[in-house]
């Protein structure tokens, strides 16, 4: 048995915590430089605003309608993310963090005899009962959905927050918790009847597509294929949904997630970039960025690939885009090494006279950090003191914040950078930074 546990429209949430002004106004949070809506409120929904959608293009075509624009702040939903896991977490014995608000939870052992509706009824107030602790406690509104496997979790889930959000599209009493292990199979045939096929978890669009061509419209239909049909046409990958479907299950929780094969980190400019000195000082950052999170995962890059581009958008300007791949003479994941070949790439690929928008750090071949290869008569090894100076600059950023050591070529503090991101409407950092505490008048 498992469960899933959502935060609502969780951006948005998070800045009503510290905004109670915005509760009950169509609220937007925008991606990184203001560019499109990244996080929608009911109100906004209710708007036809779309995810996605430029912000120009919604100031154009709902000029007057209130909207309330943010400019998105990772660092406050990242701490409230944490605080609501360490809760969600009570609800069962395992836990396994999906995405910054989502995480599946282990129920087994809770539910007793499974099926017995009266176990299942103590269940789904549990879920209640943890789902009101997290709106109490830290003022997150979530949905909960439970089920005999995690895509039927998800399902579930969606159940919750559809009917909350669109009275009338499920029966009422799924709102906000939804319990799919305590319908009989009838009242279960009946919710997936009325589930779009592209609403379940695992079905793209490419499948998405084809499922409808082949006449399949919903998640019933998709539950009464044959697994081993689905197999021999599509792949394992879908089988496994199927059976998921089905009540079999075939996905277990992952207590640590796997090592990425590939680790980047890109930004788009809040300005045009034309200049090689400002180039070098994203590219620093980005490099160091993506350093830090090689360390995170106990990994070694071997390659490091940069990349700038000029916006396709500015038609007035020429267009220039190259990227270019540099090998480490050795696997590492020392901030330095990285941001040398980082930086010597980009002055590779580099050509004067065009309008920059754009530049990104990729590390590729990422090995297991516990097997590093060494060379022969090497006198300079100081691979341990490297290790430990890169950890005591980790630890430090962690403790006073990003940013307080870095590499001297990633320039001055990001706000008098030239390649800064633009974040005009970005709500102060409340729980980041001692500044930015907000102040209770009693």
């Amino acid at each position: 048995m498992f469960a899933l546990v959502d935060g609502n429209n969780f951006y948005v949430s998070c800045e009503r915590v510290f905004a109670p002004r915005l509760a009950g106004r169509p609220v937007l949070v925008l991606s990184n430089n203001d560019g499109c809506a990244i996080a929608r409120s009911n109100e906004a929904r209710a708007l036809g605003i779309k995810m996605g959608e430029p912000w120009f293009e919604i100031q154009q075509r709902l000029a007057g309608a209130g909207i309330i624009a943010l400019s998105a702040n990772f660092a406050l939903y990242g701490e409230l993310s944490g605080r609501m896991m360490a809760i969600a977490a009570g609800l069962g014995p395992a836990q396994e963090i999906y995405s910054i608000d989502e995480s599946f939870i282990d129920l087994a052992g809770m539910t007793g005899m499974v099926g017995t509706a009266s176990r299942q009824g103590d269940l789904t107030q549990r879920c209640q009962r943890v789902r009101a602790r997290l709106l109490q406690w830290i003022g997150i509104p979530c949905g909960i959905g439970v089920g005999p496997t995690k895509t039927l979790a998800k399902l579930a889930n969606h159940v919750a927050k559809t009917s909350e959000r669109k009275p009338g599209s499920y029966p009422t009493e799924f709102a906000r918790v939804c319990n799919l292990a305590a319908l009989p199979a009838s009242d279960l045939e009946a919710v997936l009847a009325a589930t779009d096929l592209g609403d379940v978890w695992g079905i793209g669009r490419r499948i998405g597509a084809q499922l409808r061509e082949a006449g399949l419209a919903t998640a019933l239909d998709v539950a009464r294929l044959d697994p081993a049909m689905v197999r021999r046409r599509w792949s394992v990958v879908f089988e496994r949904t199927v059976r998921e479907l089905q009540g079999q299950p075939c996905l277990q929780l992952e207590s640590q997630a796997p090592p990425k094969q590939e680790i980047a980190c890109t930004r788009s400019f809040g300005q045009p970039v034309t200049e090689l000195a400002d180039l070098s000082e994203a590219v620093s950052h980005f490099a160091s960025r993506a350093a830090c999170k090689l360390r995170a995962q106990a990994s070694h890059a071997a390659q490091v690939l940069v990349f700038i581009h000029t916006s396709p958008f500015r038609r007035q300007d020429k267009q220039y885009s190259r990227s270019i791949t540099v090998p480490l003479r050795r696997p590492s994941s020392d901030s330095r090494a990285i941001v040398q070949a980082a930086v010597h790439g980009l002055r590779l690929i580099f050509k004067a006279g065009y309008c920059y928008a754009k530049a990104g750090v990729m590390l590729l071949d990422l090995q297991d950090g516990r097997v590093e290869q060494q060379e022969l008569a090497l006198e300079d090894d100081q691979s341990e003191k490297r290790s430990a100076l890169m950890l005591t600059v980790d630890r430090l950023n962690q403790r006073y914040g990003p940013g307080t050591v870095s590499l001297a070529s990633s320039g001055p503090q990001a706000s008098s950078r030239a390649w800064s991101m633009r974040q005009e409407l970005r709500t102060p950092h409340y729980m980041a930074n001692w500044a930015d505490i907000p102040k209770a008048l009693a």
